[in-house]
């Protein structure tokens, strides 16, 4: 691993910038690749240059996603001192505290290629929505999971499985699975994503990637949102800290991000009316 030239930083402030800017975006990259041990060892690099709160906070979640709970928690309280309105650094801070009681100081790393295509995250009316799980697994378990963590949807029976990391990490809500269970049934296609998680919640996003013929006319998530809505929640502000996904990824003022997500009606709105065949607002997949 190589990293930018050091050596003009004492002799030049501009160039002191431009090697952080670069090692900040090569953190980034090794964190989109799932190289997380390169991607400590680079925000380790930045933090050797000064104190930073997003690097301690890149840090951290490398840390966490190698499975060193405990270290990940210090660095998260070295951002919270830097910057004591870190939300990213206090909500994970709470996060772990619960999890280091029950999962220990070290746990499972996550498994190579466990992160969701950043597409699953791009709002798009019908096809996306959200949803809660339950039946969790234990702590130790759903600290292996982390937002923007890949989901696999399984039937099983009258349940809608959630598989992450190798695990299942939960049960889609019913009233969710019931409609995708009868689409899936008929040739439909998903991915999912973690979007936040919590103590005892764990909150998904579900995106139709294929509608088979049969289901024409069938919307997968009914919505009362304009096309002109959808916006693409991007790279930087995913890799930048995926607990940014939680509470519907508001106030992020450094990269686009999904608006409106309240849009898509709630489970407990959507019924089997939500088949009734549709002529002009749903295109043929």
């Amino acid at each position: 691993m190589t990293f930018p030239e050091t050596d003009a930083t004492a002799s030049s402030p501009a160039a002191a910038t431009r090697v952080k800017r670069q090692l900040a975006e090569q953190a980034i990259a090794q964190a989109a690749a799932g190289q997380w041990s390169d991607a400590a060892d680079t925000n380790r690099k930045l933090l050797e240059m000064g104190a930073e709160a997003e690097a301690e906070n890149r840090l951290a979640k490398a840390l966490w996603e190698l499975g060193e709970l405990g270290s990940a928690r210090e660095h998260y309280q070295a951002a919270l001192a830097l910057d004591p309105t870190n939300r990213i650094a206090e909500r994970n801070i709470d996060r772990l505290r619960t999890l280091l009681v029950a999962a220990g100081e070290k746990t499972v790393a996550a498994q190579e290629g466990s992160k969701a295509p950043v597409r699953i995250f791009v709002e798009e009316t019908g096809k996306t929505g959200f949803a809660h799980l339950i039946e969790l697994p234990d702590a130790k378990k759903l600290a292996q999971v982390n937002p923007g963590d890949s989901v696999e949807l399984s039937p099983e029976g009258n349940k809608l499985m959630a598989i992450s990391n190798g695990m299942r990490i939960g049960v889609v809500e019913p009233r969710v699975a019931a409609r995708l269970l009868k689409l899936i049934a008929d040739g439909n296609k998903y991915l999912a994503g973690v979007t936040s998680l919590g103590a005892q919640d764990v909150r998904i996003i579900i995106r139709e990637v294929y509608q088979d013929p049969r289901n024409y006319g069938k919307v997968s998530f009914p919505t009362a949102a304009k096309s002109t809505d959808l916006r693409p929640y991007t790279k930087g502000t995913l890799l930048r800290e995926d607990e940014e996904l939680d509470e519907d990824l508001e106030d992020d003022v450094e990269d686009e991000e999904i608006t409106d997500l309240e849009s898509v009606i709630p489970p407990e709105d959507t019924t089997d009316e939500a088949f009734v065949e549709e002529t002009d607002e749903v295109e043929e997949t």
